[in-house]
């Protein structure tokens, strides 16, 4: 009788340890000793705080990254590209999971990317693409068409003033792929319309008090021919509009002005009536962002160039949107 008792309880005891040994691992806030889920941690490289829109895209893919409990190491490059490379260097040696970079100027990353590779940490461009001998060393780029964004400005400037002006342009800052790539789309359009001009294009690096200090210049020198503004940035054409109130010029009705970003400040001068049109460029890039990143990780295939979706809007209809702008 008691060696039955004794089998029983050794029965028993084998059957515990072994739906012990079938139960799932548990992650470290269900039990002592249960294996822990490692944090995905993403370094991002931005620009710097040039705009609003800069601003808004920063914002934008912090805030995701706090949302979806991932550690995002963040660096302000402050418009230099120097300080951009360090920064990827460190993300670099602390082994991040993968790094998103929105690059000052399209070249000089093939090095510090070439390491970024061999570590095996995938590279997210957002809403600047770069130019390298070797495009395996980035793995998407996620943005707006810039050429395309030219393109619209152009039209809309050409339908506007019959195809007859002299336009003074604000550029982004020299190297930069929307500088590059506004101008571009800008100009193939002005090439069907032998009327309009540029007369003076300058750059004046994505910031307000650079767009009104340029704007200056061209008003001192230029005062009788200015007809239109072209800004590649609504910062850039909120400093030109400055500068030709207080010279009093008259923005939005003796001068046309169009820019492209659609922040909530242009809508402003919109309704005010000093801003003619802004063409989007939606920086609310986060989730699409860390969708990718999470694909990416999946072993998923992604397509090399993710292409937001933008629009051209009036001062017309300027006060019926403003209240639903999220930037």
């Amino acid at each position: 009788m008691r060696w039955m008792i004794v089998a029983a309880m050794v029965a028993l005891v084998g059957c515990k340890q072994q739906a012990a040994e079938n139960k799932a691992p548990t992650t470290g806030a269900e039990g002592a000793g249960a294996p822990v889920v490692k944090k995905l941690t993403v370094g991002f490289s931005q620009v710097g705080a040039e705009s609003a829109w800069r601003t808004a895209e920063t914002n934008s893919i912090r805030g995701e990254a706090e949302k979806r409990g991932v550690e995002l190491k963040f660096a302000d490059a402050q418009g230099k590209q120097a300080q951009q490379i360090q920064a990827l260097t460190s993300f670099i040696a602390q082994k991040v999971d993968a790094i998103v970079l929105a690059p000052v100027v399209e070249t000089g990353w093939d090095v510090v990317l070439t390491r970024a590779k061999e570590a095996n940490i995938p590279v997210i461009l957002v809403d600047r693409g770069i130019k390298t001998s070797d495009e395996s060393l980035y793995t998407t780029l996620i943005a707006s068409d810039f050429v395309e964004e030219g393109r619209m400005a152009a039209e809309w400037l050409a339908k506007k003033t019959n195809g007859k002006a002299n336009v003074y342009e604000l550029q982004g800052t020299t190297g930069a792929a929307p500088a590059i790539d506004r101008k571009k789309g800008f100009e193939e359009v002005l090439a069907k319309y032998p009327d309009m001009k540029i007369i003076k294009s300058q750059s004046a690096d994505f910031t307000r008090a650079k767009g009104k200090e340029v704007m200056e210049a061209f008003i001192k020198s230029d005062r009788e021919q200015i007809q239109a503004v072209y800004a590649h940035n609504d910062d850039m054409a909120l400093g030109a509009i400055q500068a030709l109130d207080e010279a009093g010029m008259n923005p939005g009705k003796d001068v046309t002005v169009i820019s492209v970003d659609g922040v909530k400040g242009a809508f402003e001068a919109m309704v005010a009536g000093k801003l003619n049109a802004t063409v989007e460029c939606n920086p609310l890039l986060g989730p699409l962002v860390f969708d990718t990143i999470t694909k990416v990780r999946a072993g998923e295939k992604v397509e090399k160039f993710i292409k937001s979706h933008d629009q051209l809007f009036e001062q017309t209809t300027a006060a019926q949107v403003i209240g639903s702008r999220e930037y």
